[in-house]
């Protein structure tokens, strides 16, 4: 009962400072000030201190900033044109036809970028206009566009991934690892309702294209070189153990440096624009990270993750039951928070109840992505909804509506997870890269 009570006090607190517009960061150290101030008699002030600098001053949480100035310089190239030329002979022929340039393109670029914002943004801006202009459906454009956009988040490198393991201190190069397989197989699940959509439904009259020789379609392709090279750069250098995964995110800022001076795009304007994009992106994840660690601790004053994680042990659920309790919980904070925010706020509590279940670390995370990405396409202020709704000037109950197929099939990737752990696992436990 008195844990209850505890929650209560701390989500009042919580959700009456973000009400009143206060940044997530610092409504977490609110919360977490709160929490001292009841239940230790220790100086707050030097606590908070100590935690933010300790949370803020982590070797590992350097490759943040470095994979999000990548995906800023990125964003700022041709590389969204580039890849639509490279993709669309290919994609043209297959049950669906263009609408593959959204799942397959988001694909690629969430491989160099590890934001489902800066993907959405970059794919949406080329396919958007080029799918319309082929009378392909407006809700199949849409919707395929918001779901595929959050493979941003799993496929390495990802922000969520690597915020993910600075919170339980877990190898970030093998959380990556582990993300690839599960991300390619949730976008051929994505593909695989396109292609059965383009079949049996009726509204399904797209321009045809004309048709190309082979010899057109490879010469098309090499618009995707220098993306697929980036990719190798980054992806390759840590499975072969050259680099970890700070190190990885370096070859990835100069790589994506060298594309962007190769068509012309890079400037002035555009290197210090895309400086400061990452500063803020940066910035804001921080602050949120050390808010957490400062909650964290707080909490733990309190007793209450070890408390819940008691409480919930004496439920004695399965492992099946207690992910979909987790499943559940995680889509109806998702209403609410963002995905990072999510994660950092929460793990204090999760860890220890998913470690006294016996589950793989490494396969949770995963497990939390895929969760993480339904948020991104749930109203409220599901994100990918708003960044959509300022592209295309939809309604958001329109754009909602054109995402419940992703979502659902978010839920079933889910459920293949849990029947199918070595879909995560396997890479890491073979992979030769260096830990970090």
């Amino acid at each position: 009962m008195e844990n209850i009570s505890i929650i209560i006090l701390f989500l009042f607190v919580l959700f009456t400072l973000l009400g009143t517009g206060v940044w997530v960061g610092l409504a977490l150290m609110g919360v977490a000030w709160v929490g001292m101030e009841l239940f230790t008699s220790r100086p707050v002030g030097d606590v908070m201190l100590t935690t933010i600098w300790s949370a803020s001053s982590s070797w590992t949480l350097t490759a943040l900033p470095m994979f999000v100035w990548m995906g800023e310089i990125l964003y700022r190239t041709r590389l969204s044109e580039d890849m639509f030329r490279g993709l669309s002979p290919w994609m043209a022929r297959l049950p669906g036809g263009l609408v593959h340039t959204n799942i397959v393109g988001c694909t690629v670029f969430a491989a160099v970028s590890g934001s489902s914002a800066a993907t959405l943004t970059t794919v949406g801006k080329m396919s958007i206009p080029e799918l319309r202009k082929r009378n392909y459906p407006e809700k199949m454009v849409i919707g395929t566009l918001a779901g595929a956009a959050t493979l941003g988040l799993m496929i390495p490198p990802s922000l969520t991934l690597i915020v993910y393991g600075v919170t339980i201190n877990e190898s970030i190069t093998k959380l990556f690892f582990a993300g690839i397989l599960p991300g390619l197989a949730l976008a051929v699940m994505f593909m695989g309702y396109v292609a059965i959509y383009a079949r049996i439904a009726k509204d399904w009259h797209p321009d045809a294209e004309p048709p190309m020789t082979f010899g057109e379609k490879l010469r098309n392709s090499r618009f995707l070189l220098p993306v697929i090279c980036l990719i190798l750069l980054v992806i390759g250098s840590m499975y072969l153990g050259f680099a970890t995964a700070t190190e990885a995110a370096a070859f990835g800022v100069i790589g994506s440096l060298l594309l962007a001076a190769g068509q012309g795009s890079l400037n002035w304007s555009t290197f210090s624009q895309s400086l400061m994009g990452a500063t803020r992106t940066s910035a804001m994840i921080a602050l949120i990270l050390a808010g957490a660690a400062f909650l964290s601790l707080s909490m733990g004053f309190t007793g209450l993750p070890r408390g819940l994680a008691d409480l919930i042990a004496a439920w004695e659920l399965s492992r099946f039951e207690l992910l979909m309790v987790l499943l559940a919980f995680y889509i109806v904070l998702g209403c609410f928070l963002d995905g990072i925010s999510s994660v950092v706020l929460t793990m204090a509590v999760v860890e220890p109840m998913v470690r006294e279940a016996g589950i793989d670390l490494i396969w949770f995370g995963i497990f939390i992505v895929v969760v993480v990405e339904m948020a991104q396409i749930t109203p409220p202020i599901g994100f990918n909804l708003f960044v959509l709704q300022g592209m295309t000037e939809h309604e958001m109950s329109f754009i909602a509506r054109a995402a419940i197929p992703m979502f659902l099939i978010m839920v079933l990737m889910v459920f293949v997870l849990i029947a199918f752990p070595e879909l995560a696992t396997w890479l890491p436990d073979n992979m030769r890269g260096r830990p970090g």
